[in-house]
């Protein structure tokens, strides 16, 4: 790989992450300087490479199960086969959003703008799943259960909006923005995990043996420390300058992040096995319109957001030299 020499930090405009000093690409970079990036030493090669590479292990696991026994065909596997295509969709959008953000202030923002809205689909994706297959069995049915989807398509809203929003505070109030981004997936991934918390609460109390549950336990500690990374701006923030290319918290947040989307998928696996062993009557069993009609219903109003919000930038204050 080749290194690019350092842009100077004034030259950036905003551009600039806590801690680290070089490595960035010139702004206002054409479309094919951005391509050949990809290939040169930056400190947005390993963020784009760390999930563009796991982008294709999930294509890959998608095109497994739709060639695999059932498929399409089977009604009980459509809440899998969404979630799958959301864990395809939001490591390479957030890959391009790496690759193409220094294109222009605007483009940077409108890459973020599909990055945001791709995680909020795979909240989205990952509610389906609980809903069809880790759900307790004594809250099936329930008004909860009933409820759920619908509060989670809600929750996309809200989250796409949420984040896409605090990219307008980030030149004037840049810590509240970062909180802001934050609440916004923190919160349905805490809401998702809700039939989650409680079978973990179960087993602690009854000394459970599912298979599922230590996966899913996997899953969930990585996802906490996810976001402990995101939030803390570690190693970075001790040593400045140190990890501008290599080790820096958005490389290691990426990675932790696909870790712990792999462990949620094969914990999700092992409960639908599972289920299949007690099936639900058909009438609770979530069609395909209900779970494409979900999925369909969030990826418009997430359009409507970024467009909204793109047409918005022109309203925005550059940001601060720094």
């Amino acid at each position: 790989l080749l290194r690019l020499p350092p842009v100077p930090v004034l030259a950036l405009q905003g551009y600039q992450e806590q801690g680290i000093l070089f490595g960035y690409r010139p702004p206002s970079s054409s479309a094919a300087d951005c391509l050949l990036s990809v290939f040169q030493m930056t400190n947005e090669t390993l963020n784009i490479w760390t999930h563009f590479v796991p982008t294709w292990y999930f294509v890959w696991t998608l095109v497994g199960r739709l060639r695999g026994p059932g498929g399409r065909e089977d009604p009980h596997a459509w809440p899998l086969l969404v979630y799958l295509l959301t864990c395809c969709i939001y490591p390479l959008a957030s890959s391009c959003a790496h690759t193409f953000s220094t294109m222009s202030t605007r483009a940077r923002h409108i890459c973020y703008f599909f990055d945001y809205a791709a995680l909020s689909m795979y909240s989205l994706g990952s509610a389906l799943a609980y809903s069809a297959y880790v759900f307790p069995a004594e809250w099936v049915n329930s008004t909860f259960h009933r409820c759920y989807v619908p509060i989670a398509v809600l929750n996309t809203a809200i989250s796409t909006s949420l984040s896409c929003y605090s990219r307008f505070l980030e030149a004037e109030r840049p810590r509240f923005s970062k909180a802001s981004r934050m609440l916004a997936f923190v919160y349905p991934y805490l809401f998702d995990s809700i039939p989650l918390f409680y079978r973990f609460y179960l087993c602690a109390v009854e000394s459970c043996t599912e298979a599922a549950i230590l996966v899913h336990y996997k899953h969930t500690v990585l996802a906490f420390l996810t976001c402990f990374i995101f939030a803390s701006h570690l190693p970075e923030r001790l040593a400045p300058g140190h990890f501008d290319y290599i080790g820096h918290s958005h490389q290691v947040f990426h990675v932790c992040g696909i870790i712990s989307t792999h462990f949620q998928m094969e914990a999700i696996m092992l409960d639908m096995a599972e289920r299949r062993n007690r099936p639900l009557p058909p009438s609770l069993l979530p069609s395909s319109l209900q779970t494409l009609g979900s999925m369909g219903i969030s990826v418009a109003v997430s359009l409507a957001v970024i467009g909204l919000c793109s047409m918005s930038l022109h309203f925005m204050p550059e940001p601060p030299q720094r």
